[in-house]
């Protein structure tokens, strides 16, 4: 059965092909996209600088819905998820389908061997019988863990150089996985179906298999898991690579799932455990039976802010997302953006790039595993920190990252060590359920397909998240991050993460829902989305699809997408800016980067609006 409509191929023959041609996976490859869609949305990007309409995606509307939402980068897993729903599952129930689903669907980043957060706020209507949990948000972690074995200067060589590549790739790269002891505390403390239900759709989806659109294969054609012969056989056939259309089957996996589903202590202490560790050992890789029994996922309170009235609830360390999240919405917070400038205008790109640096420059030097060191959280979330930070921005000259001095009396001294000033293949999908429920999910392996190596006879890759530590004090990581002492590689520590899962509430009410995939970017682009929803008056769709821009103090460089307005772009670049516009996050979608999962309630109605990010054209936000 095709995955297009009718109206879906009449929409496609009358695209310009410009489209393609632009860079950005546009909207017409997307499934189940209909006419009536497009045609009954008003300008949706009207609140955008000039120049930035004319290079942005094409107008699509939000989705619509009355009861729930499910939004997702694979529109295989956003039917996973809306199916829990349906069968009376909370938001709970459908993000865990939703996650081993994408395990299956989506194997470069959605994973069973890789980590993340998963952010949960009950709602607080008090409408309905079934409270979800001790009605508080709740932050799960399931971040991957360093294995004992793992030491300050595992990849480096006898000059105490880094070994290229070392961190990235093979089984040494891999930490200890956390995302199905995250799935099975999840749905055992706030789920209602209970986990043999919630994983269905992901056995079914594993053994009978899903059809691969174009968009899809040409991942699949990665180049890093060519040479582990596991890798190579599943996902390439061996060099007769899947084409559009083909159905793509995972037995292995298949039977792992079920597996898990019978008896979730299998991954962790049994002989599932067991087969891991061989695979890793057999590899050179460091992880153990012993540390697999020794992971446990964290149930951590979620960071609290503020922003022109709203509440933000996002993710605390080992995130640093929520912190420079919340740190640069402060320092926003003082201007009247909307007043200043258009939805991507110089005037505001200049101002949320200054809050940018300044709260990615704390990032680098504060922020690390909360389990092994004390951060001054209150101090940078701190609105007279902030207050001061906005004091030394200029309102028009950029602040070159060298020269920027941190405003005194607020935090203690930064370690003593000189510093010069984080993932691609991450996930997010956003779920609220019929009685107001919502959860917030972000996911990774770290790079594409992670580390290359799937375990054999299992059918999941693992992940290569070793890489997210400072491999060396004050060398960049492969996202250009430079990190301090507080995230070196230690045994059993959790690496320093960006994802960024975020929900925001405006008296007490749902008002948003929201993450992004992209390593460094994922901060910026979350910001982004925030202000261009509540200052900007954007559409969850609009902000998805808006072009993005990115700063992140050192390198002292504003990033760009491929597609950004030029004007806009000579402009920044006049004031003094050094612009690169070109990808540096994703190698397989050239110039552009994140996936922005977006649902919206609106605020009179209560209708649920879900944004897919148009640059994946296999995605979906589904209701009903």
């Amino acid at each position: 059965m095709s995955l297009f409509s009718a109206n879906d191929t009449l929409l496609r023959s009358a695209v310009p092909r410009r489209w393609y041609a632009s860079g950005i996976p546009c909207f017409l490859e997307r499934p189940l996209i209909h006419l009536p869609r497009i045609a009954a949305l008003p300008l949706a990007l009207s609140f955008l600088h000039p120049e930035a309409q004319s290079q942005a995606l094409p107008v699509v509307a939000p989705t619509r819905a009355s009861h729930a939402m499910v939004v997702t980068v694979q529109h295989d897993a956003s039917e996973a998820g809306l199916s829990i729903l349906k069968q009376g599952g909370n938001a709970v129930d459908a993000a865990v389908a939703v996650q081993f689903a994408l395990a299956v669907v989506y194997p470069m980043a959605g994973n069973l061997g890789g980590g993340g957060f998963m952010l949960i706020r009950p709602s607080t209507s008090g409408k309905h019988p079934h409270k979800m949990g001790d009605g508080k948000p709740h932050f799960i972690d399931y971040r991957e863990k360093a294995p004992a074995a793992a030491s300050a200067d595992m990849y480096l060589d006898a000059d105490k150089n880094i070994i290229k590549g070392m961190s990235l790739s093979g089984y040494k790269a891999s930490g200890v996985p956390g995302t199905v002891a995250g799935m099975v505390y999840a749905e055992s403390h706030y789920g209602r179906l209970g986990l043999k239900a919630v994983m269905a759709p992901a056995i079914r989806l594993a053994r009978e298999g899903f059809i691969l659109s174009e968009e899809e294969t040409h991942f699949y054609h990665a180049h890093n898991i060519e040479s582990f012969p596991e890798s190579h056989r599943i996902f390439q056939r061996n060099g007769d690579f899947y084409k559009a259309g083909e159905r793509f089957q995972q037995p292995e996996l298949a039977v792992t799932l079920e597996r898990i589903a019978a008896d979730p202590t299998e991954f962790y202490k049994g002989r599932m455990a067991q087969q891991i560790a061989d695979a890793m050992q057999k590899g050179g890789g460091l992880i153990t039976a012993a540390d697999m029994a020794s992971y446990e996922a964290k149930d951590r309170t979620p960071l609290r802010g503020k922003y022109h009235g709203y509440e933000i609830l996002t993710s605390p360390p080992p995130s640093s997302g929520g912190i420079v999240l919340i740190e640069a919405l402060n320092i926003l917070s003082g201007y009247k953006l909307r007043k200043i400038g258009a939805d991507r205008s110089p005037e505001q790109i200049h101002l949320i790039t200054e809050a940018f640096r300044r709260s990615y420059m704390d990032r680098g030097d504060y922020l690390g595993d909360p389990d092994f060191m004390h951060m001054p959280l209150a101090e940078l979330a701190n609105k007279k920190y902030a207050k001061a930070w906005r004091k030394s921005i200029d309102p028009v000259n950029p602040s070159p990252s060298a020269t920027l001095v941190r405003p005194a009396g607020f935090l203690p001294e930064p370690p003593k060590i000189p510093i010069p000033p984080a993932s691609t293949q991450t996930t997010h999908f956003s779920v609220v359920d019929d009685e107001g429920n919502a959860v917030s999910n972000t996911t990774t392996l770290n790079f594409f397909f992670g580390s290359g190596v799937t375990i054999e006879g299992l059918g999941f890759l693992m992940n290569d998240e070793m890489d997210d530590f400072a491999s060396k004090v004050g060398v960049p990581n492969a996202f250009g991050l430079v990190q301090g002492p507080a995230n070196a590689i230690g045994p059993n520590k959790r690496p320093l993460s960006c994802m960024s899962p975020t929900i925001v509430t405006r008296k007490s009410k749902l008002r948003l829902v929201l993450g992004s995939p992209g390593g460094s970017t994922i901060m910026t682009t979350v910001t982004n989305d925030i202000v261009s929803v509540l200052d900007n008056g954007l559409d969850v769709q609009a902000a998805a699809d808006a072009p993005r821009f990115h700063h992140q103090y050192l390198p002292d460089v504003l990033q760009l997408e491929k597609n950004f307005p030029t004007d806009v772009a000579n402009v920044l670049k006049a004031r003094g800016y050094t612009i690169r516009q070109k990808t540096e996050f994703d190698e397989k979608t050239p110039g552009v980067w994140g996936d922005s999962e977006l649902i919206a309630v609106d605020p009179k109605t209560g209708e649920l609006l879900g944004g897919h990010d148009s640059r994946r054209g296999f995605g979906k936000a589904a209701g009903y």
